[in-house]
């Protein structure tokens, strides 16, 4: 048999079918494609009226698109005075499915000379068909600008077949009538188109108009109200991100960003630019002065508004912008992003990803340049807004030394509410120190004060306190800065000596050791369920002893935020460490030389462990036995008493 080439066959009616019920996720959605086609329209008209004298003859101000409601006859009406159709347009675009008009327009613009084109919107030609989500009828009337004879009426029931005649039409244009199904009476409330356009189509150029009715107070006392009919315009028409930014007033952006926040306090800052280039589109975007109470709440942090050639796509574009930035306010339009059929969802990742690189650059480098310039209105802004900001360091490889630019935190020796960034801290580190030292903790004041820091004081070492809860996840990605490493004070051996007086510290931590083997072995054993080891520290210059974690350990700040989200903590134990220069250890080597399994020998072992525990902000295992231990030793101190 030979080789023979066929067409594909399309059912008509499953494929209006699929259309009508599967494509679209909302509903009212369908308002949104027949406003962005009217729009089309009236694009198109005044693109060709440039050069068409037939077109000529209507003003600019009398462009529009009207809304027109009758609950009696349950009908919403769509108007515009834009290009109109022919009976061939009309069985070509609307007659057959999939076959924009608007597509084959653009096509045809790109053979001419570049100039002011409109940005159209209708790329897929399905659009019209939406309207049989809600409606069991569809009747359009057409009449085609600057062509001589009759308008057309198209009617159809979205069951696979449509008709066409002849009808009278005072103008040009197109009017569409749906007439409602059972059930759908929603889209006949005033409330509920307005709630649709300002959604979709609040930014669209022209005019959406609307007949509403209004009540006004009685003109006498004791009569009645009196009720009014008045043509009411339901979009703003101010995409103001398409204006320059030197013709837009302080006032304009703090209007918009209330509009698009729901914020009643004025943004601490604003971005607005246009990218040009292989990639263009619009930016107007937000920093707040204030985190809103649901800042936490990803699921409802909804902040960067997408628009598609001022058409609203969505305000959830999880690509656009990442979750450590979702603080920003503001609109991304772009004339370039290709959407699915049904405009809901975006198709090509490799712009997306474009644009979110440059918006979260522009974002950063604002950032940046209000911690160079207003220091203060920086630390207003961190102190709303950093916990959320460090997320970055664990998300974004990408921006990492950028962020760890503008990242603050408090230290040993920072004001209370002036936290320094991690260059601050590098360049006042002293002479041969070769690390950045941290403590974590739950509050400022606590790690403040942990025994973990007196050989830094001692010394003079200046120690970064992390208190916020990420913190600990920010330092699995945060291990250097400028070529330092970051070290926790409270993990591992610690080696503060210099040279100088290094090998005079090596000798006598050597004689400590020797001199409290025995009592270290007895308390090894004693606490072998509890502690890791007990070795005796480098880091305690006043206290009796404390607790340290391996240099991969876990420590008990992040134990307890573990325990907190209910996670699984993995068992781990961590190392008891002694003040070799404490008069406790002379006395506790006096006990063991005495009796080395004595009662109180252990009971004070036991105590002392306990200290490290309430000193680290752990909780004890047995309180009671603590408080009991506690009360016997004050007794025995006290014998006269």
């Amino acid at each position: 048999m030979a080789k023979k080439t066929r067409k594909f066959k399309t059912e008509v009616q499953q494929l209006l079918d699929l259309v009508i019920h599967s494509l679209y996720s909302k509903k009212e959605i369908f308002l949104r494609e027949l406003v962005s086609n009217a729009s089309d329209a009236l694009d198109r008209a005044k693109y060709e009226a440039l050069t068409d004298k037939a077109i000529q003859g209507d003003g600019e101000e009398d462009w529009r698109i009207e809304l027109e409601v009758d609950k009696a006859g349950r009908t919403l009406v769509i108007r515009d005075n834009g290009i109109g159709m022919t009976q061939a347009e009309l069985e070509q675009n609307i007659g057959m499915i999939a076959n924009s008009g608007t597509r084959k327009f653009l096509e045809a613009l790109k053979a001419e000379p570049s100039g002011d084109r409109p940005e159209f919107i209708g790329q897929f030609g399905v659009g019209f068909y939406s309207s049989f989500m809600v409606a069991d009828q569809v009747e359009l009337v057409t009449r085609r600008a600057g062509v001589e004879g009759p308008a057309i009426r198209w009617r159809s029931k979205g069951e696979g077949s449509y008709t066409l005649e002849e009808t009278e039409k005072a103008g040009r244009g197109t009017e569409i009538v749906l007439h409602l199904k059972e059930g759908e009476d929603e889209f006949l409330e005033e409330w509920t188109l307005k709630r649709i356009i300002k959604e979709y189509s609040d930014y669209i150029r022209y005019p959406i108009v609307m007949e509403v009715t209004r009540t006004k107070p009685a003109e006498e006392e004791g009569g009645e109200p009196v009720r009014t009919t008045e043509l009411e315009t339901l979009n703003s028409m101010k995409a103001i991100w398409r204006r320059a930014r030197e013709e837009v007033s302080q006032e304009e952006y703090a209007e918009f960003y209330r509009h698009v926040s729901h914020d009643h306090v004025d943004p601490m800052r604003v971005i607005h630019y246009a990218a040009e280039g292989a990639t263009e589109f619009r930016a107007l975007l937000f920093i707040p002065s204030q985190a809103p109470f649901n800042l936490f709440l990803r699921d409802e942090n909804k902040g960067i508004h997408l628009y598609v050639k001022n058409v609203f796509i969505t305000d959830d574009c999880k690509d656009l912008i990442p979750e450590y930035l979702r603080f920003v306010r503001g609109v991304v339009d772009s004339s370039d992003l290709p959407l699915n059929v049904s405009r809901e969802m975006l198709q090509d990742d490799a712009i997306l990803r474009r644009i979110s690189k440059s918006v979260v650059s522009r974002i950063l480098k604002e950032l940046a340049d209000l911690k160079e310039k207003d220091p203060e209105s920086y630390r207003a802004f961190y102190q709303e807004f950093g916990v959320v900001l460090k997320e970055g360091l664990y998300m974004d490889f990408q921006n990492a030394d950028k962020l760890k630019e503008l990242v603050l935190f408090h230290s040993t020796a920072t004001e209370p509410g002036q936290p320094m960034g991690l260059r601050d801290y590098v360049d006042r580190m002293k002479e041969g120190q070769e690390s950045i030292y941290y403590i974590a903790g739950d509050d400022l004041e606590g790690v403040r004060q942990s025994p973990h820091l007196e050989a830094f004081r001692r010394k003079e070492i200046e120690v970064l306190c992390f208190t916020d809860p990420i913190d600990e996840w920010v330092l699995q990605r945060l291990t250097e800065y400028d070529g330092k490493p970051l070290q926790a004070v409270d993990r591992g051996e610690l080696d503060l000596d210099g040279e100088d007086d290094k090998e005079v510290r090596d000798a006598e931590r050597k004689q400590a050791e020797q001199d409290y083997h025995d009592l270290l072995q007895s308390m090894r054993e004693r606490l072998k369920e509890e502690v890791k080891d007990v070795r005796l520290s480098a880091r305690l210059t006043d206290s009796a002893c404390c607790l340290v974690a391996d240099e991969a350990g876990m420590n008990a700040h992040m134990e307890r935020i573990m325990k907190a989200m209910n996670q699984p903590v993995p068992s781990s134990k961590r190392i008891l460490e002694l003040n070799p220069s404490h008069p406790i250890l002379e006395r506790l080597k006096a006990l063991h030389q005495a009796d080395p399994n004595g009662e109180r020998l252990g009971e004070y072992i036991e105590l002392l462990y306990d200290q490290a525990l309430l000193t680290e902000g752990s909780a004890l295992k047995n309180p009671l036995q603590f408080a009991q231990r506690v009360s016997r030793l004050m007794v025995d101190a006290a014998p006269g008493v």
